[in-house]
């Protein structure tokens, strides 16, 4: 089924706390650990990694490419509360987790890490009975060609391998999840692009603000100031 953070053989052995399941490839990293939820066998703090995905998937079940060399995870972490912010601190997290790497990232939101205004990362965020699921997935060696919009990856930048950026991952997670909200806010405010710029909310324009103290993205329009959650708004 998958192995144990005591006997994995890609070299996270050293980040002690997390409960590892690795594989060369499988379907889908986000499916695995809904089912391990599903018979629970899931526990805080687990992780699902593959090295491959053959039904990778992002949001609204869209297809995410995942060929060999790049990275695919799921971490599980026990918590039913759904919190908007959630996906400002993991956005943060892998974003600074690039950075390690010394690279200059921004955030689009809702989930996508641009370099050079070109996607090298995807968060995909789901809940589970008592459980969050965050999936990340990372060009590390490869990028797919997507007609939408245009992609890279890391080795274009920098030597990275997959092990070395989910150990960097690993301890990101783990701080931005921790932090307070003022300072995740701050963070991405500084990594956000689109601010002061136009976006569609329920389809009519309006103008992207910022974030406040409860995750909610602050609109104008007019002389109206909307907060906005969820998917409501597209960039």
């Amino acid at each position: 089924m998958g192995v144990i953070l005591s006997s994995i053989k890609m070299g996270f052995t050293h980040l002690a706390g997390y409960r590892v399941f690795s594989f060369d490839k499988i379907p889908s990293t986000q499916d695995w650990a809904h089912d391990l939820i599903a018979t629970a066998n899931a526990t805080h703090r687990t992780v699902v990694v593959a090295n491959a995905q053959s039904a990778g998937r992002g949001r609204h079940r869209r297809k995410w490419v995942s060929h060999h060399g790049n990275l695919y995870a799921s971490f599980i972490y026990q918590d039913a509360e759904r919190d908007t912010r959630l996906s400002y601190a993991v956005a943060v997290a892998v974003a600074e987790t690039l950075v390690g790497f010394g690279i200059t990232p921004q955030i689009k939101w809702p989930n996508d890490i641009l370099v050079d205004g070109k996607k090298i990362a995807g968060i995909l965020i789901e809940y589970s009975g008592q459980f969050v699921i965050v999936g990340i997935g990372i060009n590390i060696n490869s990028n797919p060609t997507v007609p939408e919009y245009k992609t890279t990856k890391l080795a274009n930048y920098t030597s990275a391998t997959p092990t070395s950026v989910m150990s960097v991952l690993m301890r990101k997670l783990d701080y931005w999840r921790r932090t307070d909200f003022s300072v995740v806010r701050e963070r991405w405010l500084s990594l956000a692009i689109g601010l002061n710029k136009d976006v569609k909310y329920h389809g009519e324009p309006a103008t992207l603000i910022g974030l406040n103290e409860n995750g909610a993205l602050i609109l104008r329009r007019g002389t109206r100031y909307l907060l906005v959650y969820g998917d409501e708004i597209t960039m």
